[in-house]
């Protein structure tokens, strides 16, 4: 099929761009990669009346770590594609998760234009960069014609597909508070082919104190809810943790209040085990590197 008619903008800097979103508000879409945008025009299941492409506008394209106030922030700009990303020295250094949930994600064609905004913003509850985000603690950066705004990562995501976007925002880049100290993180996932979507995937972020035990920990899954999801109760359980025995006791409480979305892939109680076997995996992976930071194999 092809896509049903529609008005193509094509602005040069980011005032114009929200003009039109200010002017169409939920007619309009915004193009960035449009790995997951063209390919639901041309299925006719979403039909926007405007399509607002932002690849010429300036400055979108942006990666670094800035520092402020003894702080550092990594920051990603909506036009970010997913294999820089991947193979960013800065992302690596300061958010190993992000380019290991990266490398991942579909094929490297798709990854060499798709972007790592367009899929936090896409909000696909089973997408592998939304879920590292949360992991990460990152804040999603919005902005409209009146004002902007910086969004928790947790508070961003409301829904399969959904955000807390209003129709004349847009999201012009995501950031990463840097971590000093002893840290490990990993990304696992299950999926019926390389390339797919995960069937579920954990992310994991850990630190660890002086002695050696779990100091400070972020757990959050894909496909495991109807949102990217954060698991409090598996991050409280596992700090002061040590061996990998505890990882496994604190994983059993992964699935609890999850409302998984069950497919022919999966149903809901498979997602839920699925759930709780890759959280133990991602913790002692997490915590074999932030012990050694050589171990790179999942455990």
């Amino acid at each position: 099929m092809k896509p049903a008619p529609f008005e193509y903008a094509a602005p040069r800097d980011l005032d114009e761009a929200l003009d039109v979103l200010a002017e169409h508000g939920d007619d309009a879409r915004v193009l960035a990669g449009g790995q997951s945008l063209v390919r639901m025009m041309n299925a006719r299941q979403v039909s926007p009346a405007v399509v607002v492409d932002i690849n010429r506008v300036r400055g979108l394209d942006a990666l670094g770590v800035t520092n402020d106030n003894g702080s550092s922030t990594l920051s990603l700009g909506a036009l970010v594609r997913q294999r820089t990303s991947e193979l960013s020295g800065d992302v690596a250094a300061h958010a190993p998760l992000l380019a290991e949930a990266g490398a991942q994600v579909a094929h490297a064609p798709v990854r060499a234009r798709g972007t790592v905004v367009g899929s936090v913003a896409f909000a696909d509850p089973s997408a592998e960069l939304p879920a590292a985000l949360l992991a990460l603690d990152g804040l999603v950066k919005v902005r409209s014609r009146a004002a902007e705004r910086t969004v928790a990562a947790d508070d961003f995501f409301t829904g399969p597909f959904r955000t807390s976007l209003a129709p004349d925002e847009m999201v012009v880049g995501v950031e990463v508070p840097v971590t000093a100290g002893r840290s490990g993180s990993a990304f696992v996932e299950l999926t019926r082919r390389q390339g797919d979507l995960p069937v579920c995937g954990a992310a994991a972020v850990v630190g660890l104190g002086d002695d050696g035990r779990v100091a400070q920990a972020r757990v959050a899954l894909c496909g495991a809810h109807q949102r990217p999801v954060r698991l409090p109760a598996v991050e409280s359980a596992v700090v002061g943790a040590d061996d990998p025995s505890a990882f496994t006791e604190a994983a059993a409480r992964a699935a609890d209040g999850l409302d998984p979305i069950p497919s022919c892939h999966g149903s809901a109680d498979f997602r839920r085990h699925l759930a709780r076997v890759l959280t133990a995996r991602a913790l002692r992976t997490a915590v074999a590197r932030a012990t050694s930071p050589k171990e790179t194999t999942h455990a």
